[in-house]
């Protein structure tokens, strides 16, 4: 039975921590509640970092969770800029701060998120190069686009998956120059596969994007500290003022490793491995959002989901599952993208390999359509583009694992609802 004489403490302060506090209150807790997060700014949410506050369409406290004075009037303790350096599980506790305060806690959450990956490369201590994650990555990089676009600047982004498409879309509408490097064949073919891949790799080619594809980059080169090329390996070397490292994002388990949890695979994603209820191996710790490598049924495998909606939903039912409800989080992957003036919506997990066919309903060449990712005529995925309102019977289809006819499905004229038994 939960009371008022248990704390809980929340271990990360971005979108999956805050909403992890608020449900805590909201489901009526009146225990303590202590969340610890290493950055100063409040807790807030990222897509805004590669979308509309780097456009300058947003303003900087649109991004925040919540209003400033929410957590004390709901009387959580948050610690910002405070660096989590130890748990103790026989203890129950956790050791913060520069002082090493240490608090009890009765149910601990890890909401650690994840941290760009690095170049490792000769170059990339350069003013200059830049990763994209934080606000203040943000900041500093919507300056950048903005100075580059004023100067007929030229950045080289490495990595053609979602961040590096989107400030490649956001660069070319400051108008600056860019260059995109990319190993595989096609932008976000992990995800797409090459099919959709191809569609985005079009659509930025019109926008003026220069793709370099089967590449890697070797070396940024500068002088006097400031990025001047980046090679690559095929021994091409391109003009650069700036470089953006968009390489992926690594799972933050370093305090879970050091307390002795179990870390999952790097065939899953890495992260910190949870059961069905966001529980770690450790009955009175759970995990969410980026940094939690959940089972999911549907799929039959363990994912790691970095998507703005597996945070927004992961931190409340952690929340409701340290309170003790029953609590089976198995959502659909969702998330969404905006370049230029495409929308897109994407549901499901169809990595390459794990599908048979692709069917199209719409037109692809108008990009207006869904796309959707088969095996054994069961959808696996689906992706909506600049068509809108269909993410529920999508999510729907994909849970009722129907075998479906290919014929109906690309027909706009049958109704997703229909494809169900």
């Amino acid at each position: 039975m939960v009371d008022a004489d248990q704390t809980f403490v929340i271990v990360g302060g971005g979108l999956a921590g805050a909403k992890a506090a608020e449900t805590l209150r909201a489901e009526g807790f009146s225990g303590r509640v202590i969340l610890i997060c290493d950055e100063r700014d409040h807790p807030y949410e990222r897509p805004p970092l590669s979308k509309g506050y780097l456009l300058g369409k947003e303003e900087r406290d649109s991004v925040f969770v919540h209003e400033p004075a929410w957590y004390a009037q709901n009387d959580i303790e948050l610690h910002l800029g405070q660096t989590v350096d130890a748990i103790d599980r026989t203890a129950k506790t956790v050791r913060f701060g520069e002082d090493g305060t240490v608090v009890r806690y009765d149910k601990l959450l890890l909401a650690t998120g994840a941290e760009p990956r690095r170049l490792d490369i000769p170059g990339t201590d350069l003013a200059g190069v830049h990763h994209l994650r934080r606000l203040a990555h943000a900041e500093r990089l919507k300056g950048v686009l903005a100075s580059l676009g004023r100067d007929n600047g030229h950045i080289v982004i490495a990595g053609a998956g979602w961040i590096g498409l989107e400030v490649a879309a956001a660069a070319r509408e400051y108008g600056a120059e860019v260059t995109v490097v990319e190993p595989e064949p096609t932008p976000l073919h992990g995800v797409l596969g090459p099919e959709l891949g191809a569609l985005f790799a079009e659509l930025h080619r019109e926008h003026g994007v220069r793709f370099r594809f089967g590449v890697r980059l070797t070396e940024i080169v500068g002088q006097d500290g400031v990025v001047l090329a980046a090679r690559t390996d095929d021994g091409e070397e391109h003009p650069a003022h700036d470089v953006l490292a968009a390489i992926g994002a690594a799972p933050r388990v370093a305090l879970a490793e050091a307390a002795g949890l179990e870390i999952a695979d790097r065939a899953h994603g890495g992260g910190v491995a949870v059961d069905a209820h966001l529980r770690t191996s450790d009955p009175d710790i759970y995990a969410a959002g980026d940094v939690a490598a959940f089972p999911h049924a549907l799929f039959d495998i363990r994912l790691r989901v970095e998507h703005w909606a597996n945070a927004l939903n992961g931190g409340p039912a952690a929340a409701k599952a340290m309170l003790g409800q029953q609590v089976t989080y198995d959502r659909v992957p969702y998330f969404f993208s905006d370049q230029y003036d495409l929308g897109m919506e994407y549901s499901g997990w169809a990595p390459p390999g794990s599908y048979d066919q692709v069917v199209i309903r719409g037109d692809a060449g108008k990009r207006e359509f869904i796309a959707f990712w088969l095996r054994e005529s069961r959808v696996l995925a689906g992706m909506n583009v600049n068509v809108w309102d269909v993410t529920e019977p999508i999510q729907n289809l994909i849970r009722s694992q129907a075998q479906v006819d290919s014929e109906a499905l690309a027909d706009p004229h049958v109704p997703l609802a229909h494809l169900i038994p």
